[in-house]
């Protein structure tokens, strides 16, 4: 059963990071969408600028800054014919291991969710390159002391058809952990450039802080 992926959005005030991925309808294309939300000042202090391999997260005001350690990352990074898109440093955890001919899933066996308890924010991840798989890693308690590790395997993208995976299931505090699999949703006969416009303008307005 897939969900309308702006109608989620628009509901959702606080999804919190994540990663969309679908195939066009056609069976051209595929588009994968990646954006940040923050409720901090530290988290809203955030731009995305193009590396060479993918893109990184900087600092829009550096005087500001309070704590780089889990907001300054590459949340997408290229090797050969694949994509890596994350929520934090393991995008360089995946790249280095798919690199040295070790899979996705060794990679994230050596991560766990971030220390920013009471949250735990879960480490989401994609990996695309004929088929895509994704992953979340997440706290089992409220005391952050045991991680819980999922992963997705779609060999094949369908035609029209798409997967949408998030560090949280809405707002709360603390804010409560995205649940179950990936999210199936629909691509509607969009161009590219209108999709991703569509993606922003449903992302909450208070919260959304780059995409």
């Amino acid at each position: 059963m897939s969900v309308d992926l702006m109608d989620y959005l628009k509901n959702n005030e606080y999804p919190g990071r994540g990663i969309a991925i679908g195939r066009t309808p056609c069976g051209k294309n595929i588009r994968i969408a990646y954006w940040i939300m923050g409720r901090s000042s530290n988290s809203r202090n955030r731009v995305f600028l193009e590396t060479e391999d993918g893109i990184r997260t900087e600092a829009f005001d550096p005087s500001k800054m309070e704590d780089p350690s889990l907001i300054i990352y590459h949340p997408v990074r290229k090797l050969e014919n694949k994509t890596i898109v994350t929520n934090g440093d393991q995008t360089d955890t995946i790249w280095n291991a798919l690199k040295e001919g070790k899979t996705f899933e060794d990679a994230l066996r050596t991560r766990t969710f971030e220390p920013d308890g009471p949250n735990w924010t879960p480490r989401i991840a994609l990996v695309e390159g004929a088929g895509y798989k994704m992953s979340i890693l997440k706290s089992m308690n409220l005391e952050g002391s045991a991680v819980g590790r999922y992963f997705f395997e779609y060999p094949e993208a369908e035609n029209g058809v798409g997967h949408l995976i998030t560090t949280y299931k809405t707002n709360g505090n603390p804010i409560p952990s995205f649940e179950g699999e990936p999210i199936r949703w629909d691509m509607a006969h969009e161009k590219f450039d209108e999709w991703a416009n569509h993606v922003w303008e449903e992302l909450n307005e208070d919260n959304k802080v780059s995409l």
